[in-house]
């Protein structure tokens, strides 16, 4: 058990998940005069940027994960729970949750994000998130089991919406998932799947506003969009989803797509425990701050990456959900709370865009540093770079560049493996009659 604040030598600081705000933080506190406790749900961290590559069978589970206890294993500050967050009482600084009370000296939040279906219930019903590791998971076992049943049926009206993939949202997560879906089924179906056509297959990339990747240039979005197409992907633009019942997906401009899967990518919100002053909430469910990370109205509170919002003049929709934030604040904070101890001042948290990029598939992505702008093969290459550098441990690093080596030689995607079915909700049975096959 912990010790007690009164019998504790230095301040305790509590950060609430291990995503890369909240590890960034820990790490920058190594061998300082504070006791640093990370709480999580899980006992490791995901790189997430990597995440739609387990959806889609380029890389397991492990490659893109690692575990807490591991990482912080030469750090003797450094203590781990694996808990489930019930509640925060600032006023008492304490930190409620399924294993134990803990008490804090500076409680920073961490908490990230998950999937927005912005109040639309029957889509959230049946469409399938990618937030973490299990979604993407199953995704990846969804996607098979449709092509397993679309060869079951004889007739391509019948396969149809097996065989048809909506992935919804154009930012960096749709573009890079539907792109990969694509390759599969321009290198990989054919060779699984015999009985069926390429051209059965179809993959929609559908977006709300007038472009993809809107947070990038225009070029980069313009040349995303030709690579996309390039590969067969439909992109439907200033369009949203209005309803899907399991088995047809109803856009805005009214029309209907036959589906099996919908792949959510379209918007996030902030998740966090319950206990804030809930008029300091802001759109998309994430906390208020000042300009130094600290919670508005709190004191030794901080909230920092997807779950913060940091609202200012320049940024008045707050910092975008992007890792380098998250990071740039775990470094930011740390650095905050150690002035703090020492009675000094800390200028408030600027932020550093060092660029956005994402990859449309094989030889295809696109980067934007400054005014510099990337595309094709030397953008792909600059995308696979700066991400395996990121990714934490060797080990995590060399199967990822062993399995991206293998599948750039052979453009074969390996893990196409159903480990744990997928037990979607049950939709309403389709009307007409499948003819399904029978031996």
């Amino acid at each position: 058990m912990l010790l007690n604040r009164s019998e504790r030598n230095f301040p305790r600081v509590i950060i609430i998940g291990a995503g890369f705000g909240g590890v960034e933080l820990a790490r920058q506190l190594k061998n300082k005069e504070v006791e640093v406790l990370l709480i999580d749900r899980n006992n490791y961290h995901t790189f997430q940027p990597l995440m739609y590559q387990v959806a889609t069978g380029t890389l397991a589970s492990d490659s893109i994960s690692f575990p807490l206890r591991k990482m912080f294993k030469n750090q003797k500050n450094f203590r781990f729970r694996l808990a489930e967050v019930l509640s925060i009482d600032t006023k008492n600084k304490m930190v409620h949750t399924s294993v134990a009370d803990y008490d804090y000296d500076y409680l920073v939040i961490a908490t990230g994000a998950t999937s927005n279906f912005f109040g639309n219930k029957q889509v959230e019903k049946y469409a399938l998130p990618m937030k973490n590791i299990i979604e993407a998971l199953n995704i990846r076992s969804y996607l098979l089991q449709n092509l397993e049943e679309a060869v079951l049926r004889k007739n391509t009206s019948d396969r149809e919406r097996y065989l048809n993939f909506v992935v919804v949202g154009g930012g960096p997560t749709g573009v890079e998932l539907s792109g990969a879906i694509a390759e599969y089924q321009q290198h990989m179906l054919k060779k699984d799947y015999p009985e069926l056509s390429t051209y059965e297959m179809k993959v929609y990339l559908v977006e709300g506003t007038g472009k993809i990747l809107g947070a990038l240039s225009e070029k980069s979005s313009r040349d995303a969009e030709r690579y996309l197409q390039e590969l067969g992907v439909k992109t439907i633009l200033n369009t949203v989803v209005t309803d899907y019942d399991g088995n047809t997906v109803t856009l805005s401009s009214g029309e209907k797509i036959p589906t099996k899967t919908v792949i959510w990518g379209a918007g996030v919100m902030g998740q966090m425990p319950e206990g804030l002053n809930p008029e300091i909430i802001q759109r998309g469910n994430r906390i208020l701050t000042n300009e130094q990370c600290v919670v508005d109205g709190e004191k030794d509170v901080y909230a920092i990456g997807d779950v913060s919002a940091m609202i200012t003049e320049e940024n008045p929709r707050g910092l975008p959900g992007v890792a380098p934030v998250a990071q740039q604040q775990g470094k930011y904070v740390a650095k905050h709370i150690l002035n703090q101890l020492n009675n000094q001042e800390t200028e408030n948290f600027k932020y550093f865009d060092k660029g956005s990029m994402a990859t449309v598939g094989r030889n295809r992505a696109v980067v934007d540093m400054g005014s510099l702008h990337m595309k094709g093969f030397l953008a792909w290459m600059t995308w696979m770079f700066v991400h395996l550098v990121s990714i934490f441990g060797f080990r995590n690093r060399l199967v990822t560049f062993v399995n991206w080596s293998i599948k750039f030689l052979t453009k074969n995607s390996g893990i196409r493996l159903i480990i744990h079915k997928y037990n979607r909700p049950e939709s309403e049975p389709v009307k007409e009659k499948e003819e399904v096959e029978q031996q």
